[in-house]
């Protein structure tokens, strides 16, 4: 089994900050990218920021100074620092694992529950 589990949510107001963490836990082998997505009501997913194991990132352009995407290797963790929230950052921020679980040989995303995150103006 592999569980991937967001943390850090929460409401703020436009200008506040929030971090936002990942957890993967369970039999994993490898971890090659780790992704944040979001999802605003009556919106597509959309894909905010991504990490490669070896730590190359990039990001969304509506984000790109404002949000940081960092991960922990050896934890198997994956952060998102949010800053100069945006009303229009409001949305589900989900987080995203391409992995190997313990016993199989082929790579598949794993998603995470999701995180609200509210910014009011």
């Amino acid at each position: 089994q592999v569980q991937l589990v967001e943390s850090g949510g929460g409401a703020v107001q436009a200008g506040g900050s929030l971090r936002l963490s990942c957890a993967a836990s369970g039999s994993i082998t490898s971890i090659y990218a780790m992704r944040w997505y979001r999802q605003a009501p009556g919106k597509q997913r959309e894909l905010v920021a991504a990490i490669t194991s070896r730590g190359s990132t990039n990001y969304a352009d509506s984000v790109k100074g404002r949000f940081t995407t960092s991960r922990d290797n050896a934890k198997n963790m994956v952060y998102l620092q949010m800053n100069s929230l945006k009303p229009e950052d409001t949305a589900i921020y989900y987080c995203n694992a391409d992995l190997i679980r313990t016993g199989t040989y082929y790579r598949r995303d794993y998603w995470g529950q999701g995180t609200q995150v509210t910014v009011s103006s």
